[in-house]
């Protein structure tokens, strides 16, 4: 199964400090580990909201919102995409990362194809396949 971990902001995020070289240390330690161990398939830290925007969508009208976002706690600061076998073994895997100072992460399960149901017909199925696998072929690093 896949899992998105996802890294809620802080105030310390939001206001685009970034990490000391000790946490950058342990930060690419652990993500070693993820790697060796078949883990990782992605994961990156992102800039503050600040100089990120948002788009409403309400009917055929898209208003864009310009950073930053006030609800700090609603914020996302990075994220990993790991392949595990289940939810407690990515549980155990976050329990081992380097964080600290009530940094809260997040696991969500990713869909996969099954989880769509019959809604999900072989003809959406063989468009996302293809949709995949061109993805693959234009960014074979990101895979």
């Amino acid at each position: 199964m896949r899992v998105m971990v996802v890294v809620k902001a802080s105030k310390e995020s939001e206001a685009g400090e970034m990490p000391s070289e000790q946490i950058l240390a342990d930060m690419g330690k652990f993500n070693e580990e993820l790697v060796r161990a078949g883990v990782m398939l992605a994961g990156e830290g992102l800039h503050p909201s600040s100089k990120g925007k948002r788009v409403r969508f309400s009917g055929r009208q898209r208003t864009v919102i310009d950073g930053p976002f006030a609800e700090t706690k609603e914020l996302i600061a990075g994220f990993w995409l790991w392949q595990v076998r289940s939810m407690d073994e990515a549980l155990e895997w976050l329990k081992r990362a380097p964080f600290d100072g009530g940094t809260e992460i997040e696991l969500r399960p990713v869909f996969e194809a099954e989880d769509f149901g019959k809604e999900f017909t072989p003809e959406l199925r063989a468009q996302e396949e293809r949709l995949r696998a061109e993805i693959e072929r234009q960014h074979p690093q990101h895979q």
